[in-house]
């Protein structure tokens, strides 16, 4: 990979031994840059094979800029096509396309994705590779431990953090899953799901459906947001008294807020038509704000629907569902629990998430993980696991598993952890 520097184009005869893919020579060809391909990383972007996920890690636009920066892209074949993207848009790209899984995997030095991996990925990872994913490590065990074995590094969009706490690669999705879970929670409330027969914003003489939202995030807020604006009747709890007061502003006071807490839960639940749970804590598992006693007050053919289920979910008799299978009926209430609300909209939130997680990839590809990670703090966030051990620490107290601090954190943080 060695190369005589040069001021020219031209002098590409200089080079003594060639770079490792033709992307890197364009690049040298073009502007004459020894940095422009020293660093020409090999991103991966394989095809999700969750159950129902039709989003893609990334869109044709990040490859072109990907590749404009000297990088190589592999994309696997129709891994767009569920996102409304053609093999043809990737290539015009400039992306490489391949057959399968394997060949993303083998080659890919970045592995980007939407969803955690799942059992047929696990054997095509290697030691060092970076996996760049949503992986809610903290309500997965045995994906925690998997991955640990396999010693990826491990980097979570929903634990990339600011400064002010906010999370902004989670931020878009939660905005999609709130807004799309009070449409889920119109369609459990239908007679053919075994609902209540309810709609959400009544009719001329008929009051309109009490929805109640636990947690005033941005799930609970994008939620209240489409609940009022459907006309239903909207309850909202949280803990932190400032959220709901912006919340009650920004609606001009056309819904009731409460500080959650559990009988002010199980009260107002016992009324609702349809309960949204949408309580996060970040990095770690969600807690049990509703029990099964709770829900047996409810009356049947009411409706829950938790967003929280990819963190453990907030409802005692919360269990993952797929689009496919979205609702199970316990304690006479139609529960919709569908692990990846936003991938029954994966045109919308394709561009959203990755709108949000380009920077983040090229800012990896451009610099390597380990200085982009000591340089930029939200990022180093993010990072779950690395070479088999976990540096997340809500993860590892979660699951009784052995801690590491960061080892991209500033000497000062280290020392005062």
């Amino acid at each position: 990979m060695a190369i005589s520097l040069f001021s020219k184009p031209w002098e590409i005869a200089s080079v003594v031994s060639l770079p490792r893919n033709d992307i890197a020579i364009q690049s040298l060809l073009r502007t004459g840059s020894v940095l422009d391909w020293r660093h020409t990383m090999i991103i991966g972007v394989p095809r999700e094979i969750k159950e129902g996920e039709k989003r893609v890690g990334m869109t044709p636009q990040g490859v072109d800029a990907l590749v404009a920066h000297g990088h190589r892209v592999l994309v696997e074949r129709r891994a767009g096509e569920g996102s409304g993207f053609s093999d043809r848009e990737y290539k015009e790209a400039g992306a490489t396309l391949v057959e399968k899984a394997r060949d993303v995997w083998n080659e890919g030095e970045i592995v980007v994705k939407v969803k955690e991996p799942l059992e047929p990925e696990f054997p095509l990872m290697r030691p060092g590779q970076i996996l760049f994913t949503y992986l809610h490590l903290a309500a997965n065990r045995e994906l925690t431990l998997k991955l640990m074995e396999r010693r990826i590094v491990g980097i979570g969009y929903e634990t990339v953090q600011g400064q002010d706490g906010s999370l902004p690669l989670l931020r878009p999705m939660s905005e999609i899953a709130g807004r799309a879970s009070v449409l889920a929670g119109g369609m459990c409330l239908e007679a053919r799901h075994g609902g209540r027969g309810v709609l959400l914003c009544g009719a001329s003489g008929v009051p309109p459906a009490k929805v109640v939202i636990l947690g005033a995030g941005v799930v609970g807020t994008n939620a209240c947001k489409v609940a009022l604006g459907i006309g239903a009747r909207v309850s909202i709890l949280d803990i932190h008294p400032e959220r709901l007061s912006y919340i009650h502003d920004i609606t001009q006071g056309h819904i009731a807020t409460f500080i959650s807490n559990r009988m002010t839960i199980g009260e107002e639940i016992a009324g609702a038509d349809l309960v949204i749970g949408a309580v996060l804590i970040p990095g770690a598992h969600a807690p049990k704000l509703v029990t099964r006693q709770m829900l047996k007050r409810m009356r049947p053919g009411s409706a829950v629907v938790d967003i929280s289920v990819d963190q453990g979910g907030c409802f005692e008799t919360t269990r993952p569902t797929t689009h496919e299978n979205p609702t199970y009926v316990e304690e006479g209430i139609v529960h919709y629990c569908v692990t990846n609300i936003p991938g029954g909209f994966p045109r919308t939130s394709t561009f959203a998430l990755t709108n949000a997680t380009f920077p983040y990839v090229l800012e990896i590809a451009d610099k390597g993980y380990g200085k982009a990670m000591e340089e930029n703090a939200a990022l180093r966030k993010g990072l779950n696991l690395i070479d088999g051990k976990v540096v997340y620490q809500a993860v590892a107290e979660g699951f009784g598993l052995p801690f590491i601090q960061n080892p991209f954190s500033p000497p000062s943080l280290k020392t005062l952890s």
